[in-house]
C-alpha cells in the first residue's frame, strides 16, 4: 500500500514520533494476563501523575478508568454514568466540541439545557451562573480546550467550584489539552474529567480516558440504564486491578506504557508544558506577521496546543482547500479548520477560520519549517489582504 508519510499539523491526531510509532511493535499481550501489568502499571501511574494525582485514589479521591475507544466514548461514559432519569444536564458550548458533549446527552434521552456561546468567545462565567439559578441542573458540562475555535479555558477550576455551589456535578473535556498543560485535578474540583490518546499525548487514537471523583463515583451508583460499556462503575471495579473493561488495543497500550516513561523520565513535565507555551508563541508571532489574518480567539483564552486564526475577508473556505493540497506537495497535513463553523461563518458574512495544532510532541524547530512553508502557500492571500 502505496501512503503518503505526511507531518500532521491538524489538531488530531497528531505527529508521532518515530520511537512510538516503532513501540507498537513491541510484544502484544493477553490483557487479562500478569504481563499486562508491565504496561499498565505504568500508564495508571503515568496518567495519574499528569493529572496531578498520586497512585492512590483514597488518599485524592480521584479515580481512573480506561475506556477502549476514543474520547467521545470517555465523554459518553460520563454522561450516560452520571445523568440519572429525572437529572437536567446543562451545557456550556464554545464550539463543535461542546456541542458534542451536548448531543451526548440529546443522544442518550437525558433532560437537557444548552447555553451556546459565539464561536470565537470563551464562556462567561457571570452568565453561567445565571443559569445555573434559573435551570437548576444536576450536572454541568464544559470544555476545557475547545479545539474547533482555540479557545482555553484556564478558569476551569473556577467554573467547577460555581457548578457545585449551586449543586450540579462539573463535568469537563480535556481531549485536546491533557498531557500539554499542568492538570491539578483536586484543586480544579472536577467531577468527571475526560481525555484521549491522540491529541497532547501525541498517540494513535484507541483509548478513551475518564477520571472521576468519588462524590462522581457515588452519584453513578444512584443512577440507573448506565449501558455495559458506558457503565463507569463496571471500568472503575476493572481499574483497581490496572486493567479495561473491554478488550484495549495491546499495540496502543505498549505506545501509551513508553510515551508516558518518556513524558516523565525524559522529557519531564515542566518542560513539556513550557514547551507548549513557546509553541503557542510561535504560532502567535507568525500570525502578527501575516497582514489580514487575526488570532480568533480572545486575549487571554489562547489555547497552547491549537491556534485558530481568521482569515482576510478576501479568502474563502475553498481557498483553504486549495491550501492544504499545496501543503500536501510539500509534505504536509494542513488543518483547514471546522467546516460546520467555516460554513456557518461564509453565511453570516465572515471569513472562515483555519488551525494550527501545535500540541504533542511537536518542535518548536518542527514548527518553524511548517510556518515558514505555510507562510510562503499564504503569500498570494496576504497580498491580497491589503495594509
Amino acid at each position: 500500500m502505496d501512503c503518503n508519510d505526511l507531518t500532521l499539523f491538524i489538531t488530531g491526531p497528531t505527529y508521532i514520533r518515530p520511537d512510538i510509532r516503532q513501540a507498537a511493535a513491541l510484544p502484544e499481550f493477553g490483557h487479562r494476563d500478569t504481563e499486562a501489568a508491565v504496561r499498565f502499571d505504568t500508564i495508571f501511574h503515568g496518567l495519574r501523575t499528569l493529572a496531578g494525582l498520586g497512585d492512590d485514589p483514597a488518599s485524592d479521591g480521584y479515580h481512573l478508568a480506561l475506556v477502549p475507544g476514543s474520547g467521545s466514548n470517555a465523554l459518553e461514559t460520563l454522561v450516560r454514568s452520571l445523568v440519572d432519569e429525572e437529572d437536567t444536564v446543562l451545557n456550556i458550548s464554545v464550539g463543535a466540541f461542546g456541542d458534542l458533549f451536548h448531543n451526548l446527552a440529546v443522544f442518550n434521552g437525558k433532560k437537557h439545557v444548552q447555553h451556546k456561546v459565539t464561536p470565537g468567545r470563551a464562556m462567561d462565567l457571570e452568565v453561567v451562573e445565571a443559569i445555573l439559578r434559573t435551570e437548576a441542573p444536576a450536572v454541568v458540562t464544559m470544555t476545557h480546550n475547545e479545539t474547533s475555535t482555540g479557545v482555553v479555558h484556564e478558569n476551569i477550576g473556577q467554573f467547577c467550584a460555581l457548578a457545585r455551589r449551586y449543586g450540579a456535578l462539573p463535568l469537563v473535556d480535556g481531549v485536546s489539552i491533557f498531557g500539554g498543560v499542568p492538570v491539578d485535578l483536586p484543586a480544579m474540583g472536577c467531577a468527571g474529567y475526560a481525555t484521549a490518546t491522540q491529541k497532547s499525548l501525541a498517540l494513535p487514537a484507541g483509548l478513551g480516558i475518564c477520571f472521576v471523583s468519588q462524590d462522581a463515583v457515588e452519584k453513578s451508583q444512584q443512577v440507573t440504564n448506565k449501558g455495559y460499556v458506558t457503565d463507569i462503575l463496571r471500568h472503575l471495579e476493572r481499574a483497581a486491578r490496572h486493567q479495561t473493561l473491554s478488550t484495549p488495543s495491546t499495540s496502543l497500550a505498549n505506545q501509551l506504557a513508553v510515551q508516558l516513561e518518556y513524558i516523565l523520565e525524559e522529557e519531564g513535565m515542566s518542560a513539556r508544558f513550557a514547551r507548549h507555551l513557546r509553541l503557542r508563541d510561535q504560532a502567535h508571532a507568525f500570525v502578527a506577521g501575516l497582514p489580514g489574518f487575526e488570532l480568533f480567539a480572545p486575549q487571554g483564552h489562547r489555547s497552547p496546543t491549537a491556534t485558530a486564526v481568521q482569515c482576510p475577508a478576501s479568502m474563502t473556505a475553498a481557498d483553504l482547500k486549495a491550501v492544504k493540497e499545496a501543503m500536501r506537495a510539500k509534505g504536509y497535513l494542513f488543518d483547514t479548520g471546522y467546516m460546520k463553523m467555516n460554513t456557518a461563518l461564509e453565511a453570516a458574512g465572515a471569513p472562515p477560520v483555519f488551525r494550527i495544532g501545535h500540541m504533542g510532541d511537536i518542535t518548536e524547530a518542527m514548527l518553524g519549517t511548517f510556518l515558514e512553508t505555510l507562510a510562503g502557500v499564504l503569500q498570494p492571500f496576504v497580498r491580497d489582504a491589503g495594509p
